[in-house]
């Protein structure tokens, strides 16, 4: 008799349902035993080698006390802060494709980062200068001006509904005359606010600290049992809109909330760390070849090896040019551009 391959989790109402592969589960604990262990060796590495051990005992509060401040001051919030805006990166990725169906969505390339990226520039050239507000306030603003742009994208694919096709279609569209307001901005913004301005536009997790982590640990708790529950709709919505129909999703309802989770994971981690680019698609491509193709498995997996990308491309970043700090979006983007001409090229005769 065949061992069942799966786990089914169902309330008693039977409103959740959704089943786990045990090969996806094995899967997922590999990730994470592997996005733990990276994370400890790289935490130590750097012109001070701090070994293992210690950054283990610094983490649970028992430092000896000889690296607290390159531990708790620098590298430990820095670490942190990447890796969690990798995962919510990663996972508002996956959400994206699986949500429109198709393999080149990604929040960077849909505009949901450009839309933050305008919100950012314009509040790093006009927010302290001529409001006077506080640096505290970009992440507002850029989570703002990804959820401004994102509605106008919906708005603008609303025909009776929103397809797939319309709303990336109209989103890539969006998403170049979000750059060209950037740009724009930039040439007429003077030297030391456009120095500020490509740092951020680029990506970097230089200066994190424990305010980063607390801005974007709540969004990333939240997101998980949400798309948890939001799986089984996912699920159907790739057989279709019509198949999902006959099956009792709502397909406009949840498409609409699944935006606004997605924008939210999103902005949340382009505010702390800026544009870095490339996460949201890249994430989701290797979760889809680890653990198959069901969407609670693969968002899960995408936050991991997200966050697995932004950590490692950080710790090059500061590690591999010292003592100059490259900014960790280099080298996404080194990776990232790429993969999607190779996926441009693999799905070519799908467009």
């Amino acid at each position: 008799m065949n061992k069942p391959r799966y786990w089914t989790l169902r309330s008693r109402s039977a409103r959740f349902h959704m089943q786990l592969e045990k090969r996806s589960v094995r899967t997922l604990a590999i990730l994470t035993m592997i996005v733990i262990v990276v994370s400890i060796i790289g935490i130590g590495i750097g012109e001070t080698w701090i070994h293992p051990w210690e950054v283990i005992r610094a983490i649970f509060g028992q430092s000896s006390g000889a690296y607290d401040f390159v531990l708790y001051r620098l590298r430990l919030p820095r670490a942190v802060v990447g890796l969690l805006a990798g995962a919510a990166l990663g996972m508002s990725g996956a959400i994206l494709q699986g949500m429109i169906r198709n393999p080149l969505a990604s929040p960077d390339i849909i505009g949901i980062t450009g839309g933050a990226s305008v919100a950012a520039v314009l509040f790093l050239s006009y927010g302290s200068s001529v409001f006077h507000l506080s640096i505290d306030w970009l992440p507002v603003a850029a989570i703002m001006g990804a959820l401004i742009v994102s509605a106008l994208i919906y708005l603008l694919s609303w025909q009776n509904g929103v397809t797939p096709m319309r709303l990336v279609l109209i989103g890539i569209g969006i998403s170049a005359g979000m750059s060209a307001m950037t740009t724009f901005m930039l040439v007429i913004s003077s030297t030391f606010t456009a120095s500020k301005v490509y740092i951020w536009l680029t990506g970097s997790v230089y200066g994190a600290t424990w305010s980063g982590v607390y801005s974007i640990l709540p969004v990333c708790v939240i997101a998980i049992p949400l798309l948890l529950y939001f799986a089984r709709s996912l699920n159907s919505q790739e057989l279709g809109d019509d198949v999902a129909l006959g099956l009792g999703v709502r397909v406009q309802k949840h498409r609409l909330l699944l935006l606004i989770l997605s924008v939210i994971l999103a902005g949340s981690a382009v505010a702390v760390v800026g544009a870095v680019g490339f996460v949201g698609l890249i994430a989701p491509h290797i979760a889809r070849k680890w653990v198959g193709r069901t969407f609670g498995s693969i968002s899960l997996a995408s936050g991991l090896i997200g966050a697995l990308l932004v950590f490692v491309a950080d710790v090059i970043a500061r590690t591999a040019f010292y003592p100059i700090d490259i900014p960790a979006g280099i080298f996404t983007a080194a990776i990232g551009a790429p993969f999607f001409i190779y996926l441009l090229y693999q799905n070519r005769n799908r467009f």
